[in-house]
């Protein structure tokens, strides 16, 4: 790759870096249409890593495009999330169950016990920034998933982890949904490791549940405050 191709290619991770953190920050609100002229200007730079940021957005289902009508940022489809969650829930419980009744390689080699030391931690020691912590979480919930061993399911739960990101890390801008989710991800490996499946899967579903209803719940009052002018970021 040629210095100047480099250069590209930075411009454009620089563009969809700006804008993805522009739309999952509600700085460009769900419905909103937009041009790449427009984002061109804003930004300093020229059209062609606009369009290859926002290609890779749409991929992403973050962005939309119209023909000849330039962009928008995808409205928020709360039907549409209900399903995602639904089958993330069967994907994991699916995962959990074969923790609980299958010798798999992370179960033998203590991965599971090395994850279980990091959500076990004292409250003293837990990470307070929610931006952190809901990385901590997408990376526990795929590590019990690709724990199961099953590959192909392991990539569909990756690929259904980024369409629902845009809401769900919502739900570490609480203090205490932050508090929560370090004891129920401890109490789940408790479970597992134990080899109590009813009892992991109960816990496991009632944690999604929560989590599902607090982003909903937050998302609404955030799009709420900031469209009449506030700025509390949640309840």
């Amino acid at each position: 790759m040629s210095s100047v191709e480099i250069r590209a290619s930075s411009r454009a991770e620089a563009v969809y870096a700006q804008l993805r953190d522009d739309i999952f920050e509600f700085r460009m609100l769900p419905g909103d249409r937009f041009t790449e002229g427009e984002i061109a200007l804003r930004l300093g730079v020229s059209r062609t890593p606009v369009r290859e940021a926002l290609q890779r957005l749409q991929s992403e289902a973050l962005v939309q495009v119209y023909f000849r009508s330039g962009w928008e940022v995808v409205p928020l489809d709360f039907t549409r999330f209900d399903e995602l969650y639904e089958l993330r829930k069967l994907i994991e419980v699916n995962a959990v169950r074969m923790l609980c009744t299958h010798a798999t390689p992370a179960v033998e080699h203590g991965a599971l016990a090395r994850l279980a030391q990091f959500w076990r931690a004292p409250q003293k020691e837990r990470l307070e920034d929610g931006r952190l912590v809901a990385q901590h979480d997408e990376a526990f919930h795929a590590a019990l998933v690709a724990a199961a061993g099953n590959r192909e399911i392991a990539t569909v739960h990756r690929q259904l982890t980024e369409r629902i990101r845009i809401i769900r890390r919502l739900d570490f801008t609480c203090a205490a949904r932050v508090t929560a989710t370090y004891d129920e991800h401890a109490a789940i490996l408790g479970e597992i490791q134990h080899q109590c499946a009813e009892r992991a899967v109960l816990l496991l579903s009632g944690h999604i549940e929560e989590s599902r209803a607090e982003v909903r719940k937050i998302t609404l009052h955030r799009l709420q405050t900031i469209r009449t002018g506030g700025s509390s970021p949640h309840p």
